[in-house]
């Protein structure tokens, strides 16, 4: 599982992605934005906490200076180069490690 500054991680709701980590069997690596009204930090260390529990494989890496759709070149404003191209090294990496 892959999340690019995700959305809703902790809800209230019964299939809150945080609920779900029981479930998970696969690593996980999770990019979020320092400044993410959509993924604010305390949804984010319940999540933590939720993937702990569940001992699933899981990285949650933050990134300090940027917002929520920082990958996206078309986000003008937003779109940081630096940022966006250690989440994609991330991110391929974990394809690499985990798609064969």
């Amino acid at each position: 599982i892959a999340s690019i500054h995700g959305a809703q991680m902790a809800t209230g709701a019964s299939d809150s992605p945080h609920l779900m980590a029981p479930k998970i069997m696969c690593e996980c690596y999770f990019a979020c934005a320092e400044t993410d009204k959509w993924a604010p930090p305390a949804d984010i260390q319940k999540l933590q906490v939720a993937l702990k529990a569940a001992g699933s494989a899981h990285r949650i890496e933050w990134y300090p200076g940027v917002e929520h759709g920082f990958v996206f070149p078309r986000r003008t404003g937003i779109y940081n180069m630096a940022a966006a191209e250690r989440h994609w090294e991330r991110l391929f990496s974990l394809f690499s490690r985990t798609l064969r």
